[in-house]
């Protein structure tokens, strides 16, 4: 009994040590991610230059395309101010797995400034029990950087300062615009070109960088969808140049603007479609050009 009594003893002490040690390295995963996140976004904020001017004068939208007026007249009704930066904060389940299904849960913040173009995203992914991936997508001072750490401590990936990753990282900036519709006016350097009575296609340069999206609008005057002919997708180690998709929906107002709080990514692969990241905003904070 007395030696069954210590063993026990023991065994609670390793355990209590490991996993006061695993606690402890956990909290300092985190405390990493937040410093790069916050070193990040102060970049982000740093590189901000005013929206101007700070209120849109409708005529602007005479000369676009249909689809697009109704579009504008759909998402921004009464409002007459740009947008400046905002914040959100979102819930969803990324696809970890680039041949398998392997969806996780995640929750994300994401820091966007519409002048100069750039967002940060940082999200927890679940992995395993008590382990996540710490990931940081960003598009600051026309360069793109993917981080991923487990737990914010063991690197998974760190890609960046490629002119196929700043591309790519512009081309979300451009396709997440439903979420800061200001951002699609022409005065914000957008150009539009209208392919029917549905569609149009949208570019937007940053610098040397260049995107283009084609832009499908539901019949109440909205965004259904943005198509990328080719995007960059991380596959067996390198950048393969593929078809991808991005649809929107679940609309609701948002500090007077109807803004899609559901959205849906996915790859157009030769074997089919292949979605990898489901996500839901739950809260979403503007500021105003001018405030």
């Amino acid at each position: 009994m007395a030696i069954n009594l210590k063993t026990w003893m023991l065994v609670s002490g390793v355990a209590t040590l490991f996993i006061g040690g695993a606690a402890a390295a956990l909290r300092h995963g985190n405390r990493r991610s937040r410093r790069h996140t916050d070193v990040l976004r102060a970049s982000l904020d740093a590189e901000r230059v005013a929206v101007r001017p700070a209120e849109y004068d409708p005529r602007e939208l005479d000369g676009l395309p249909a689809p697009v007026q109704r579009y504008f007249q759909a998402a921004l009704g009464p409002v007459r101010r740009r947008l400046a930066a905002l914040t959100l904060k979102q819930i969803g389940s990324f696809n970890l797995s680039e041949s398998a299904e392997r969806w996780r849960p995640f929750a994300a913040t994401q820091r966007v400034v519409l002048q100069r173009p750039g967002f940060d995203w940082f999200a927890r992914i679940g992995f395993a029990p008590f382990l996540s991936v710490h990931v940081n997508d960003t598009y600051l001072a026309g360069q793109g950087h993917l981080r991923a750490a487990l737990s914010g401590l063991i690197m998974l990936a760190d890609i960046g300062d490629t002119p196929e990753m700043a591309q790519g990282e512009l081309m979300r900036f451009l396709a997440e615009a439903p979420w800061y519709p200001t951002a699609l006016l022409p005065s914000q350097g957008v150009r539009w070109q209208e392919v029917d009575d549905r569609s149009a296609v949208a570019t937007l340069q940053d610098g040397t960088i260049q995107v283009t999206l084609l832009f499908r609008f539901s019949p109440d005057g909205l965004i259904d969808s943005v198509h990328a002919d080719a995007r960059g997708r991380m596959l067996n180690g390198g950048v393969v140049p593929t078809p991808w998709e991005g649809r929107w929906w679940g609309y609701a107002q948002r500090d007077g603007m109807q803004v899609p709080l559901s959205c849906e990514v996915t790859w157009i692969t030769p074997e089919g479609p292949k979605p990898y990241f489901r996500g839901h905003v739950t809260l979403v904070a503007y500021e105003w050009a001018g405030a």
